[in-house]
């Protein structure tokens, strides 16, 4: 019996365990797709994708199209034979011809539990709505944006420490788990089950934008607190601070212990910044000068003592 053919579509970072567990899987992984090289960094030099570099490294062929709409680009995904297609967050839009294209269908490795947070940004945006739960879904691809029916699934808690970096670290690696197990129950034989999705609770993640990223004091300090560690590592959250605007990397929402206006700081000491909010009060604890680097509330109150005497 031949080992199933795997084409693997993904670009960055959070895809790359994905396409390891495909190839530890005992399937062979005939072709990668990927994104385009793209400027980046100062020099705005062309820097290929995290799943392209892992690719090369494992010596499997690389397709890199602009889009996969032209006939051309179907051939070429046919003539690799795939019997299964794996797509983790590739970044082009499958349509249904290409979707037809491999044997078994086509699946998607998607970082919710659906149908909560379709869409390209479900892992911070699960963070900001104070989720308590997140997870990976393994589906079987429609025509329609991550509306297929799920096959497997993993759920994992989401902790007051968790931001949006560790997050997308832990669901990249269930993403893996999950993906090998339904690798390996299709090559001994079974046919997964596919449970549609509910057609309630559906919500879209949405792209995250810089300007999110903008605190609003008058906002409840909990909401702020999700906000800071949803965009942390990017887009990183913004403040100002008794008029200066610095990224706020680390912070929690505590209680007020007196009415004052949002924005406004209501004490410092060794543990942070204690700032008003809409309600309650959010402490900052790291924070980013512009041109700085990374540092605790204690030294930033350093260099700016007149802020000590804030009580």
């Amino acid at each position: 019996m031949h080992p199933l053919r795997i084409v693997f579509a993904g670009t960055p970072e959070f895809s790359v365990p994905c396409l390891q567990a495909c190839r530890g899987s005992g399937a062979e992984v005939v072709a990668v797709y990927t994104q385009p090289d793209r400027p980046a960094g100062r020099g705005r030099k062309l820097t290929p994708s995290p799943v392209k570099e892992a690719a090369l490294a494992a010596g499997i062929a690389v397709e890199q199209p602009e889009s996969l709409k032209t006939i051309e680009a179907r051939e070429t995904l046919a003539a690799y034979r795939p019997d299964l297609m794996v797509v983790v967050a590739y970044g082009l839009i499958l349509s249904r011809k290409v979707l037809a294209i491999p044997r078994i269908g086509c699946w998607n490795v998607h970082a919710s539990l659906l149908p909560r947070w379709r869409g390209a940004a479900p892992i911070q945006r699960a963070i900001l709505a104070g989720d308590a739960e997140s997870g990976v879904d393994l589906m079987q691809m429609e025509a329609g944006l991550d509306t297929g029916p799920v096959l497997l699934e993993r759920r994992t808690p989401i902790s007051r420490e968790d931001t949006g970096g560790t997050l997308h670290d832990r669901l990249s690696l269930l993403g893996a788990d999950v993906l090998m197990e339904g690798i390996a129950r299709v090559m001994a034989g079974e046919t997964l089950a596919a449970q549609a999705q509910a057609e309630t609770g559906v919500v879209y993640a949405h792209k995250l934008e810089k300007a999110e990223a903008l605190l609003d004091f008058a906002r409840p300090a909990l909401a702020l607190e999700h906000q800071v560690r949803a965009f942390d590592p990017w887009p990183v959250a913004e403040g100002d601070i008794n008029g200066e605007r610095v990224r706020i990397w680390s912070a929690q929402a505590v209680e007020q212990d007196r009415p004052a206006p949002p924005g406004s700081i209501l004490c410092t000491h060794r543990h942070g910044i204690d700032i008003a909010c809409g309600e309650g009060a959010l402490r900052v604890t790291a924070l980013q000068r512009a041109g700085g680097k990374r540092i605790t509330a204690a030294d930033y109150l350093n260099a700016r003592p007149e802020l000590r005497s804030a009580r």
